[in-house]
């Protein structure tokens, strides 16, 4: 194994993944959310996300991946993923308007498990895997098994990184400015929900009518 080639290799493996984990989406939306109570929610939800990412990684490999470049498929992940998160969306802010004390989160439901919904629901996702995530996945399998496993690693230490310090970020601010600061968050962060649910099912009816 050529060691500088594998370094090299890394090094643009981590600055493809940051820029693609600092694209605001809803996984950004929901960690922040979350995050006004929850100094951790981001380690939480980017572990969900793991549990989801790591075996599609291995999936992608063995040929999987081109079963998300169907536009069938796409339509039918962007219509589910849409609902969902104009649920959560709208969940988030009517919980807000009937209690005074800020909602836990976009749903009932813990960082964790929010972090593997978030990643099965989001075409977006699915179809960075499909195109860039292959790529990068298909070279480190070419430098080897201990690459491969390395790129692995340090893509999805990205998402854990990125989405701890927006947590931590945000939970730090709430307890220094206070409740008002932590209903502006969830005000913002439901919106972008609705924001994204909405173009998750424009662009699955523009793919299934156009």
């Amino acid at each position: 194994m050529d060691d500088l080639g594998l370094a090299a290799f890394l090094v643009q493996a981590v600055v493809i993944s940051f820029s693609g984990v600092m694209a605001p989406g809803p996984v950004t939306a929901v960690t922040l959310g979350m995050g006004a109570r929850n100094r951790h929610a981001g380690a939480l939800i980017a572990v969900g996300h793991g549990i989801v990412e790591f075996p599609l990684m291995g999936l992608i490999i063995l040929g999987v991946g081109r079963v998300f470049e169907i536009p069938g498929v796409r339509i039918g992940i962007g219509l589910a993923g849409g609902v969902m998160l104009l649920v959560m969306g709208a969940r988030m802010l009517r919980e807000l308007r009937k209690s005074t004390e800020v909602a836990a989160g976009p749903a009932r439901r813990g960082p964790l498990m929010m972090g593997i919904i978030l990643s099965i629901g989001n075409p977006y996702f699915l179809l960075w895997w499909a195109t860039v995530g292959l790529a990068l996945a298909t070279r480190a399998a070419r430098l080897g098994l201990v690459a491969f496993a390395l790129f692995a690693v340090l893509h999805w230490l990205c998402d854990l990184v990125w989405l701890e310090v927006l947590s931590w970020t945000t939970h730090r601010g709430s307890k220094l400015l206070g409740g008002r600061v932590q209903k502006g968050v969830m005000v913002v962060c439901g919106a972008a929900l609705l924001f994204f649910g909405g173009l998750f099912l424009f662009n699955a009816g523009r793919g299934l009518f156009g």
